[in-house]
């Protein structure tokens, strides 16, 4: 069907390792807590790194959310994070903004 399940906020609350067992899930969404803190925290960088590297060990995509800046993307892409969520790429849009939005960004890949 083409159907995707997506873990979000992972590493709080309650999403667990023992869910990502139970669950039949494709992707781990990396809680935008550690993000905003991955420079100014050494254990929020390690923990994103190990989120990362449980998500890839288990076959899943890793979606980053809250990115808001270019070093941040950065630094997650050097992680390995395959996605990525947040301000840094567009706030939140309406349909018709959406719509617009794609379209310019399409015509900017046929170039």
């Amino acid at each position: 069907m083409g159907i995707k399940i997506s873990m979000d906020d992972f590493g709080t609350g309650y999403s667990s390792l023992s869910m990502l067992r139970r669950l039949p899930i494709d992707e781990l969404k990396i809680d935008k807590s550690f993000i905003d803190t991955i420079f100014e925290d050494p254990s929020a960088e390690k923990m994103v790194q190990t989120i990362m590297t449980i998500g890839h060990n288990l076959n899943l995509q890793i979606l980053a959310e809250g990115v808001e800046y270019k070093e941040q993307k950065e630094i997650l892409t050097s992680l390995g994070c395959n996605r990525f969520q947040g301000y840094y790429f567009a706030k939140p849009l309406s349909k018709e903004l959406l719509i617009s939005f794609i379209q310019a960004k399409k015509k900017l890949l046929e170039t």
